[in-house]
């Protein structure tokens, strides 16, 4: 038996004026992930707990099945897993975005023009971080960069916690209310400013049109996370495809093999038929028994309020992926058991992320006649009547435990 998951993130939405009150679900063409729900079991699933944040960290915890409440340490040291960077127990990892804000004199007056500074390439990033590194950085804490516009922060021997606020939630707002209440992070973020405002990488996007990454943005503060290993849980071998260092984090953290396709990005443009095809090569050429195939596409069309681009990202998803892997799959013989999921909602009218439950999908290719007999939407998956309200329960039933 093979398991895979496909968590199409920030997939579901609300409602929207401009799609005849349809969501983007309810209008992209998606007949193979249709297929599945017809023949496969739909509901909704909350992967969000109420009193934890909804964040792409969280919600991807709990479907890999492991429960926030237990292994939620923040999301920035998954990152710092992925990206290789050791910590000690007694560090705390920061997420520090590259971002664009106005050009309004005094920092606090900024707006969150960008919170991906462009969808800046990784590198001119890496070139900007080390200069800010270069510049910022002391005993006490140093930065490492990512890809694209994601960047860590560690801060050695710091137990403080406090609230920071993700920069993809004030798309378009002041800034004034959501600078952090710690001193020393805001100055950072301040200088910052003064070293990236005129930089040559900068000057030269602003030549070509392009948003400047003007200012690093700090959030997602936690400390070392201690994951139980999959195969100790599940007792399955498996791998992670993914363009998000968050999740190719937890595939680390699992003891899950983390599979790298080249082109990918978090973005309408990633290389979705490689990551198809490295998703099938780890079942059947690898023989892998579990693989977690994460793409970031619809979240972020969602947190630019591109409606076009998030029904297109859904329809690529369907298209060059759940065809091919099902097509694959079935020439194979293997018996296999598909969920197809969001994380979490991200609707185009907000541009961030709700901790509203999301439609699921559960196929068993061995059951084929017992199905919804509904195309995948959100308003189908209520009217279903099926709620799992523990997340992380959701592994248990994909691997039919």
């Amino acid at each position: 038996m093979k398991y895979i998951v496909i968590l199409s993130d920030g997939m579901s939405d609300f409602p929207l004026d401009a799609l005849g009150g349809k969501t983007p679900m309810e209008v992209a063409k998606k007949p193979n992930m249709d297929k599945l729900c017809q023949n496969g079991a739909l509901g909704l699933l909350q992967t969000v707990p109420e009193s934890l944040p909804p964040g792409s960290d969280v919600a991807n915890l709990a479907v890999f099945g492991y429960d926030p409440f237990v292994y939620y340490t923040g999301r920035s040291p998954l990152e710092a897993a992925s990206m290789g960077v050791p910590l000690s127990d007694t560090d705390m990892t920061f997420r520090a975005n590259l971002v664009t804000l106005s050009n309004d004199e005094n920092y606090a007056d900024k707006t969150m023009v960008d919170y991906s500074a462009g969808e800046i390439s990784t590198e001119e990033a890496r070139a900007l971080i080390a200069d800010v590194n270069e510049a910022l950085k002391t005993d006490d804490y140093e930065f490492y960069g990512g890809i694209s516009y994601r960047h860590l922060m560690v801060w050695h021997h710091m137990d403080d916690e406090f609230a920071l606020t993700p920069p993809h939630d004030i798309s378009d707002k002041k800034i004034t209310e959501y600078l952090p209440k710690n001193s020393t992070i805001l100055e950072l973020m301040k200088k910052s400013y003064d070293i990236l405002k005129d930089h040559p990488i900068n000057r030269e996007r602003i030549a070509q049109g392009k948003n400047p990454a003007n200012s690093i943005w700090i959030w997602g503060n936690g400390k070392k996370p201690q994951l139980k290993p999959f195969a100790e849980l599940y007792g399955l071998s498996g791998a992670v495809i993914s363009a998000v260092d968050l999740i190719r984090g937890i595939g680390v953290c699992a003891g899950l093999k983390v599979i790298e396709v080249e082109g990918t990005c978090g973005t309408i443009d990633t290389n979705f038929d490689g990551e198809a095809q490295a998703a099938i090569d780890a079942l059947l050429k690898d023989h892998l028994d579990f693989v977690y195939l994460h793409i970031e596409a619809p979240d972020e069309a969602g947190h630019q309020g591109k409606v076009d681009d998030k029904i297109r990202a859904i329809e690529l998803i369907d298209e060059k992926m759940v065809g091919p892997l099902v097509a694959a799959l079935d020439k194979s013989g293997e018996d296999y058991r598909i969920l197809i999921t969001p994380d979490h909602a991200t609707p185009l009218a907000l541009k961030t992320h709700t901790r509203d439950a999301v439609p699921y999908v559960l196929y068993d290719s061995r059951n084929t006649g017992n199905g919804s007999g509904k195309t995948y939407t959100e308003q189908n998956a209520k009217d279903s009547g099926n709620y799992i309200a523990d997340g992380y329960k959701i592994m248990g039933r994909l691997l039919d435990k």
